[in-house]
């Protein structure tokens, strides 16, 4: 991996920033830091301020309960697999999308979105809080949609796990740019 010495604190943290997966400690995630964390985030591009999100927050007071209701909606065989699975991290935040008909307008609060969540993760592993965002086939389960209340104009784009983490999982290279990249000719 290059050396990063001389690279600013943004780009510190987006070359370090990892999905943490496992390895949670025990720190409660607070709604509070949530909020705080997605009051900065908001501020991601968002194609003619519409602004196409929405939250909801399962903390660890809820998050037996949830990882249960969701479990429900897979087969027997898989629901306690399912159940563990949810009970892993600390607490969620899933995130909703409005979905407008016209094409362009679902791609740009796609994008928004996935900035946003971009954002989200930077300034929460500023903080040591660990998130990997989540696309599992429950996001796109009627039963889940109805748990959540989505309505029918919206989509789930994903469950957010979160928890806190002791040790940061170890970068991993990316492709050059330079095999990626060209010029128009």
């Amino acid at each position: 991996m290059e050396h990063t010495d001389n690279k600013t604190d943004l780009a510190k943290i987006i070359r370090e920033r990892r999905a943490v997966k496992k390895g949670y400690n025990n720190k409660e995630v607070k709604e509070e830091t949530i909020r705080e964390l997605l009051e900065d985030a908001v501020y991601a591009p968002t194609h003619g301020m519409r602004q196409p999100w929405r939250f909801i927050f399962v903390g660890a007071d809820k998050k037996n309960d949830f990882a249960k209701k969701v479990a429900a909606t897979y087969p027997e065989e898989r629901q306690q697999n399912r159940e563990d699975y949810l009970n892993e991290p600390n607490a969620h935040l899933i995130v909703i999308m409005e979905e407008p008909e016209i094409q362009k307008q679902w791609e740009e609060n796609y994008g928004a979105v996935a900035s946003l969540i971009q954002n989200f993760w930077l300034l929460a592993w500023e903080k040591n809080l660990g998130v990997v965002w989540k696309t599992n086939p429950h996001i796109y389960d009627p039963q889940v949609k109805e748990l959540l209340n989505v309505k029918e104009n919206e989509k789930i784009v994903g469950f957010i796990h979160l928890g806190y983490f002791d040790e940061k999982p170890m970068p991993k290279d990316r492709i050059s740019v330079e095999e990626k990249f060209s010029r128009y000719k």
